[in-house]
């Protein structure tokens, strides 16, 4: 995939970036970030750029690793249904067998 390039304007700072990512992709992603520093500011009236880029980071991670550990759980909840599903079979076949 070639790279994109991305100009971002964000809290008082302006760079471009090169990413191996589609740029519709990156678009979403700084679209993203700008709503999230948004809600940020919203909820905590800090108007300070650097603070409220460190604070909106921090609320993204905490996103992202509730939402990894509900993957991870609805992954195990899955493998121990199956799992269970399966012993019911054997359980069954062994009451069929001794019946």
């Amino acid at each position: 995939m070639p790279k994109s390039d991305l100009r971002i304007t964000i809290l008082g700072t302006s760079f471009s970036i090169s990413a191996n990512e589609d740029s519709a992709y990156l678009e979403s992603l700084l679209a993203y970030f700008r709503s999230a520093v948004e809600n940020t500011q919203k909820k905590t009236g800090i108007e300070d750029p650097l603070k409220l880029a460190i604070i909106t980071g921090f609320l993204l991670c905490d996103e992202l690793q509730k939402k990894q550990k509900n993957d991870f759980d609805q992954h195990d909840f899955q493998e121990a249904e199956k799992l269970l599903l399966d012993m019911i079979v054997r359980v069954d076949k062994v009451l069929e067998d001794k019946g």
